[in-house]
């Protein structure tokens, strides 16, 4: 028999999720430093794709924004941004989760689930590329060459960083919904 989530459960799940969102943030690979900029490729978008695809899209929105925040706050490179950071990766999740959860589907569709991710990986990289493009134009007055070189860098990687995130979340909310539904965790449409 099905047992429906407690609000203490799911508030737990988002807090454990937004965690992970924030410790996945710690693994990645540097690239070198182009026009100031520290690139990095990074595991932090799979798991806010994947809080999306397993929370749905407000709670998985709430554990990729807020864990993605509170990496940015912890590192000196990073907490200037912190604020947008938040919004970015709420509306990553929210954008996937949304659309994954559509309709009924509650995130089981494989097809929906990579269409999902891809489209919240494309409104993460317009948001994150537009508020480099317009800081470095408008408040930093820099040239536009090297605003476009830039850009273009922070494209590349965030490219590379997105289709890595799709290509792991979406298998891997699979894998995790069939551990949730066996620790009887996977009420989470009677939440949200």
């Amino acid at each position: 028999m099905r047992k429906k989530m407690t609000n203490i459960t799911f508030v737990a799940m988002v807090g454990v999720v937004g965690a992970l969102v924030f410790a996945s943030n710690y693994l990645y690979v540097p690239l070198p430093a182009i026009a100031g900029t520290t690139p990095r490729i990074h595991m932090g978008n799979i798991m806010c794709l994947l809080s999306g695809l397993i929370l749905g899209p407000i709670p998985g929105g709430i554990a990729a924004g807020v864990g993605s925040l509170f990496f940015d706050l912890t590192n000196p490179l990073y907490v200037s941004s912190a604020p947008f950071t938040l919004v970015f990766k709420f509306l990553m999740a929210f954008v996937c989760g949304s659309i994954a959860w559509s309709r009924g589907m509650e995130a089981k569709s494989f097809k929906r689930n990579i269409f999902a991710g891809i489209l919240g990986q494309l409104t993460y990289i317009i948001l994150y590329l537009g508020k480099d493009l317009a800081t470095n134009l408008f408040f930093n007055r820099v040239e536009v060459q090297t605003a476009m070189f830039s850009l273009a860098q922070k494209a590349v990687t965030s490219t590379i960083n997105g289709i890595i995130a799709v290509v792991f979340a979406v298998p891997l909310s699979f894998a995790l919904r069939k551990g949730l539904e066996q620790a009887n965790l996977h009420g989470l449409r009677d939440i949200h």
